[in-house]
């Protein structure tokens, strides 16, 4: 069985050297407690999920079945990027499944955000779910479970995000093989076994996706503004040597409109918000000192291609007193 807790000695795995001895101790590890059962995992495309897709295609290639869902709350191309990288780069056994319009249909005039989470999530197991009956002789499940998962919910900060929510029909034993793992040891063992940069270095992304960007009820063209936003964001911060200096940035459309001028005419359109921010553990937060001039053309790129807005905002408030996030 893999070790349940982190070794008080254990070295900070900082090192591709210190990764590759990691990867071949859980590939034994694996082997030994899988034997020659099929393992089911929830492939979000996360950096978690996908370093243990990774090292189960390793140890034990097509015995691993990947669940792809996608709800449609992902960010542009992140679909897509789990289908190259696994499905046809790394041959994985990878179930793919399109349920874009059942989460939004649930979601429909739902404005409050903690609704909102329940739905999602719950919906996600449903799915989930109902892709693992489908399968014969899978006995265990693989999470993306990190040793901060387990400390925050062994002091009680949070519930364990990973364990547990699958109806009783569905027992499986688990495997979590970077469980005793940092965050930063984690994305240091996924580049040794050969993610890319734009998955192993992946920001932090809220559960629900984007579905708590789109402040308020969700409509499928305010979504459509916040992906496409976003994905104008993320280009101009990578052109300007920004995507690995700062912590956490993104947009956020809200509900309400505000009047403005395009092509001559008046509209009444959607603001975006822009936030990027830094930390060190996501319990305080500063507001990255973003250049003007970057700002100016951020803001010209949205107003331009994104249908729908006509203002763009930069976020001022540190953590206190505002959250990372606006729902």
């Amino acid at each position: 069985m893999p070790v349940l807790t982190r070794p008080e000695n254990m070295e900070r795995i900082t090192t591709p050297a210190l990764a590759e001895k990691f990867i071949a101790e859980q590939i034994a590890d694996i082997r030994a407690q899988v034997g020659g059962s099929k393992v089911l995992l929830a492939l979000s495309g996360g950096v978690d999920s996908s370093v243990v897709a990774a090292l189960l295609i390793k140890a034990i290639g097509k015995q691993l079945v990947c669940v792809h869902v996608n709800h449609g709350l992902l960010r542009k191309g992140e679909p897509e990027q789990v289908i190259r990288v696994f499905k046809d780069e790394m041959d994985a056994n990878l179930i793919y499944v399109d349920a874009v319009d059942r989460f939004l249909d649930k979601l429909a005039g739902v404005s409050d955000p903690e609704t909102k989470r329940k739905i999602i999530g719950g919906e996600f197991i449903e799915v989930f779910a109902e892709e693992a009956r489908k399968l014969e002789g899978v006995t265990f499940l693989a999470q993306g479970t990190i040793w901060p998962d387990i400390l925050e919910s062994e002091h009680g900060i949070k519930a364990h995000h990973n364990a547990g929510g699958l109806p009783e029909d569905l027992k499986f034993d688990l495997v979590e093989p970077v469980r005793i793992l940092f965050k930063d040891e984690v994305r240091v063992v996924g580049k040794a076994l050969g993610l890319p940069d734009g998955m192993v270095y992946r920001q932090p992304f809220p559960g629900p996706g984007l579905g708590v960007r789109c402040l308020g009820a969700i409509t499928r063209d305010r979504l459509e503004a916040v992906r496409e936003s976003d994905a104008i964001l993320r280009e101009e911060f990578a052109n300007a040597d920004l995507a690995g200096k700062v912590w956490q940035y993104f947009t956020i459309v809200p509900d309400f409109k505000s009047v403005g001028i395009k092509d001559g005419r008046r509209c009444d359109e959607w603001p975006v918000i822009l936030r990027a921010v830094n930390t060190r553990d996501a319990m305080t937060a500063t507001v990255e000192d973003v250049p003007f001039a970057l700002l100016q053309r951020i803001t010209d790129r949205i107003t331009r291609e994104v249908k729908g807005v006509n203002r763009v905002l930069y976020d001022l408030t540190p953590k206190p007193t505002g959250t990372i996030e606006w729902e």
